[in-house]
């Protein structure tokens, strides 16, 4: 006996279509075969299979004894095209297979015998044996079989019993094949997220979208110029329709087209009547979906493999980008490593130059090195490692091995091979201006050498001469007890130049020390005055002993002259150390040692009124011999015996410490005011390196702070680090404005700065971390931007991971330690042992640096969720391109995927060694496997 069952009103079959999963089921033939007689064109049946279908019209006989919800019916939309005849060709598309096929749906499936063996055929599997007798209750019985099957496969067949089948109810059968449809043709379709009649509109839109006047919104009225289904075709099979010739306003010609290729080409039975279709307001929407999804499962085979190549493509396409990376890593790794290479011997380079012109070219060499050579590489070196960031990033998520880069060229390596530079550039930078501070005492040690060996050798000249000569051997007793007392003046004179040569001596002993370049004529003209020295004191004393001897014969003296001689000497000698002090050169690096300068030089001009008096005092001893020998007669003096000063000499030599004061005065003021230059160069210097110096150490720690607790969306962070880099760089300009006032400071020979302690090495070094701490920053918000993105987070999780990581980061440094992190995962739920969490601290740590940074957190959090790609998916693509075979030939590959990505396979796929292979075959599932092992694909 029947099971009374009612058919669900119109609004539930959509409902009732999403309950089961969406898994494709392939009807009769396989993918590989179906897609292959899809390429091959045309199948022939036997005669009997392809019988025609009965065209008369079915009409319904509708039961006074049962009221049932209205079924599918072309009644509900007037057209001429009835489901009786489209579901009569789908039925008979799939009995044929089966041998036999059926003219009278109303009739046909009365017995129940076609209706299993229609069940059988599509589901593939098999019905209970039916009743063979021809009663009324075996037929019901054979019905009920077909029902209960169909309820088997969880669909509810509402309001259609045996009865009205057995009877030849044509809505209650109508109804049951538009079930059978919809369960077994049109319900496990799936497109993405989508299935049953949703999922096929979305595959036919998604299929018809790049033709012109197609636009797919429902199963019937976007189907009646004929467009879509050619469309259809075409996308499948362009060499079937050529889709350029057709035209909008002939629909007929476009249908009955579509209706015949699909007929002669892929074995699609023409189901629907193109006048029907035309000359209909709104053709039957079940009749239309019920043709379309024999479409759909005749491209079903087409369509797995283009999905299979879609993830091959996408695979390589992500190893392809990944191979890229690494290239433009090793070749910036190897440039920067061989720039410093090259760089590094030339700061080694420590031998100096003889001249101070020679040393300030090397220091501008390194002051365009420091300025314009090295910034270039500071920006590759952060490039390079914000590059290595994201590389192995993406290598994580695509479940890549980590990129290894060439012995030599890692990340460490680099970063030591930077330091050392550093270290060689400072040690440079030191001996450079260590250097030049040493050529420039050199060179004021010079200048003070030959000058006090050039007022020596002017004082000596003559000496010699005077000291050898035998004038007292015919001068009177007067004369020469003159001649001993010019003598002993000359001695005071020559003990007093007794310091002048010790100086000269010394000055040449401590340029021998400092390496002068022309120590050798130094030492030559040094040697000479210290020889003539030691000839002129045994010269003075052989004089002395003659003229001692000499005494004894002569008493008279001339008491006046010796009293000048006594007195002119010092005067004169006081004189000399004058005009030398005046004449003297100095060094000085403040203002405070040239006021003290000026201070001394005010002293002495004090001492000039004193000087003068000495002067005329002398003068008048002078007037007082002159008058003497006028008033007594005697032979006028034009000599003093006592010494070799005259008057004239005094006063000349006093007109010259008058000349010299203001002289002197001028070049103190001179440097002075150059001085001041200096400090005002200090002081500029100074209050820009103040400002600059904290606003960096602020913005370190202010990045610092954002990178362990950034908020917001990943979007609106890198917004906000977007704009701190902007400002960071819009700052640039004071710090190039800081160098241009250092190398203003460098330019003036200044190397000290009492008013501040920043230096520019300082700044530089600040800026550079400033820099480098900005872009890892922003390097770590597009990480973890990748990781959302490729593991699917939304922004709630970030910001909930963020939240979790910053309340156990004690230290707030943007890292989490072992403990804080076990913390962490307990208050997750996580139940930890001490193997367990061992193991995890190796994924999320795996150098063992005792740390846990947020992008491993993230890693962690999302690795064991995520969907990615593995071997064995893309293994099963590839068996799909190579239609179930163990490898896959060039030739295959070269018509399955883009050239770039099967060029790309073809040069990178081992032979295969497998039996029954042709010749050239390739091996897809050891190159599968490689992409996701350690290899050097």
């Amino acid at each position: 006996m029947g099971i009374g069952l009612r058919v669900p009103p119109a609004r539930c079959w959509k409902r009732l279509t999403r309950r089961r999963p969406a898994v494709t089921i392939i009807i009769g033939l396989s993918i590989v075969e179906r897609r292959k007689q899809i390429q091959r064109g045309p199948v022939d049946f036997p005669r009997s299979h392809s019988a025609p279908v009965a065209e008369r019209e079915c009409k319904p006989r509708i039961s006074a004894a049962r009221s049932t919800p209205a079924p599918p019916s072309s009644a509900v939309s007037g057209s001429r095209t009835t489901p009786c005849q489209t579901f009569t060709a789908w039925c008979n598309s799939h009995l044929r297979k089966a041998g036999t096929q059926i003219e009278n749906i109303e009739d046909d499936f009365r017995n129940g015998l076609k209706l299993m063996l229609l069940l059988e055929v599509i589901s593939g599997e098999r019905l209970p044996r039916p009743d063979k007798g021809k009663m009324r209750f075996h037929k019901i019985a054979n019905v009920n079989k077909a029902l209960d099957f169909i309820a088997s496969k969880g669909v509810k067949l509402v309001s259609i019993g045996a009865e009205e089948i057995v009877d030849g109810n044509l809505k209650m059968t109508l109804g049951m094949i538009w079930t059978i449809i919809l369960r077994f043709a049109i319900q496990d379709i799936s497109v993405e997220e989508t299935s049953a009649k949703e999922g096929l509109l979305l595959w036919c839109q998604r299929k018809t979208a790049p033709y012109r006047n197609v636009n797919v919104q429902n199963f019937h009225t976007s189907w009646k110029d004929g467009l879509a289904l050619c469309a259809l075709i075409h996308r499948h099979r362009p060499d079937l329709i050529d889709y350029a010739k057709l035209r909008k306003d002939d629909p007929i010609g476009n249908l009955n087209t579509a209706f015949e290729v699909a007929e002669k080409y892929l074995d699609i039975p023409k189901m629907l009547d193109a006048e029907d279709i035309v000359n209909t307001p709104k053709p039957d929407e079940k009749a239309i979906m019920t043709y379309v999804s024999c479409f759909y499962h005749a491209f079903a085979g087409a369509e797995q493999a283009e999905t299979a190549a879609n993830r091959i493509c996408k695979v390589l396409a992500v190893n392809q980008e990944n191979e890229k990376l690494m290239e433009e890593y090793e070749k910036l790794a190897s440039e920067l490593l061989e720039w410093i290479r090259r760089t590094v011997p030339w700061l080694e380079n420590r031998v100096g130059e003889p001249s101070m012109s020679a040393m300030q070219r090397k220091l501008e060499d390194f002051r365009d090195y420091r300025r314009l050579h090295k910034p270039p590489r500071v920006q590759e070196k952060c490039q390079l490692e914000i590059n290595f960031n994201t590389l192995q990033t993406k290598l994580r998520l695509s479940h890549r091995p980590a990129f290894m880069p060439s012995e030599g060229k890692l990340v460490s390596d680099i970063a030591n091979a930077w330091r050392g530079l550093e270290q060689v550039e400072k040690g440079y930078e030191d001996w450079l201006l260590s250097e030049i501070r040493r050529l420039q005492r050199l060179q004021h040690l010079a200048e003070k050498f030959r000058q006090k060996a050039s007022l020596h050798e002017a004082w000596t000249r003559g000496k010699e001469e005077m000291l050898s000569q035998r004038d007292y051997d015919s001068a009177s007793l007067q004369e020469v007890r003159a001649m001993l007392r010019r003598h002993e003046a000359f001695e005071s004179d020559l003990a007093a130049h007794q310091d002048r040569v010790e100086h000269i001596a010394a000055l040449a002993q401590e340029l021998n020390e400092l390496d002068y370049h022309e120590a050798a004529s130094v030492n030559s003209r040094c040697q000479a005055i210290c020889d003539q020295w030691d000839n002129l004191g045994t010269l003075t004393q052989k004089r002395r002993d003659a003229l001692e001897r000499m005494e004894k014969l002569l008493e008279t003296i001339d008491q006046l002259q010796l009293e000048f001689a006594r007195r002119a000497a010092p005067f004169n000698n006081w004189l000399d150390g004058a005009v030398e002090d005046l004449q003297d050169v100095w060094l000085v690096h403040s203002v405070e040692e040239t006021q003290s300068l000026l201070t001394a030089h005010d002293q002495f001009k004090a001492t000039l009124p004193e000087a003068d008096r000495e002067r005329g005092a002398i003068m008048g001893i002078q007037g007082e011999i002159q008058k003497i020998c006028q008033t007594y007669g005697l032979r006028p003096c034009s000599t003093n015996p006592y010494i070799t000063l005259s008057p004239q000499d005094i006063n000349t030599n006093w007109d010259m410490v008058r000349k010299l004061v203001p002289s002197r005065d001028q070049t103190l003021q001179e440097e002075l005011g150059r001085q001041q230059v200096n400090e005002r160069l200090r002081r500029q210097f100074a209050a820009q390196a103040n400002a600059v110096g904290p606003w960096i150490q602020a913005k370190v720690e202010e990045v610092g702070r954002l990178a362990a607790g950034l908020a917001g969306s990943l979007e609106e962070q890198m917004a906000g680090l977007r704009q701190q880099e902007q400002n960071i760089i819009n700052y640039k300009t004071n710090i190039d404005r800081l160098e241009g006032d250092h190398q203003l400071l460098q330019e003036n020979l200044v190397f000290d700065n009492k008013h501040t302690v920043y230096s520019m090495e300082h700044i530089r070094v600040g800026w550079e971390q400033l820099l480098t701490s900005i872009a890892r920053t922003i390097n770590e918000v597009e990480n973890q931007v990748l990781t959302r993105d490729a593991k699917g987070l939304s922004q709630e999780q970030l910001n909930e991971f963020r939240a979790s990581f910053n309340h156990f980061d004690r230290k707030r440094n943007g890292m989490m330690e072992p403990d804080d992190f076990r913390a962490c995962l307990i208050s997750m739920g996580y139940d930890l042992g001490e193997v367990e969490f061992a193991r995890i601290m190796t994924m999320v740590d795996p150098n063992a640096a005792g740390v846990v940074t947020f992008q491993a957190f993230i890693d962690f959090m999302t690795r064991e969720t995520a969907e990615t790609d593995t071997a064995e998916q893309v293994v099963a693509s590839f068996k799909i391109l190579a239609g179930d075979k163990n490898y896959i030939t060039p030739e295959e590959l070269r018509r399955e995927l883009p050239a770039e990505q099967a060029e790309y396979c073809i040069r990178r796929m081992v032979p295969y060694k497998g039996s029954g292979a042709p010749p050239g075959a390739l091996d897809y599932v050891a190159f599968s496997s490689a992409l996701y092992g350690e290899s050097d694909l």
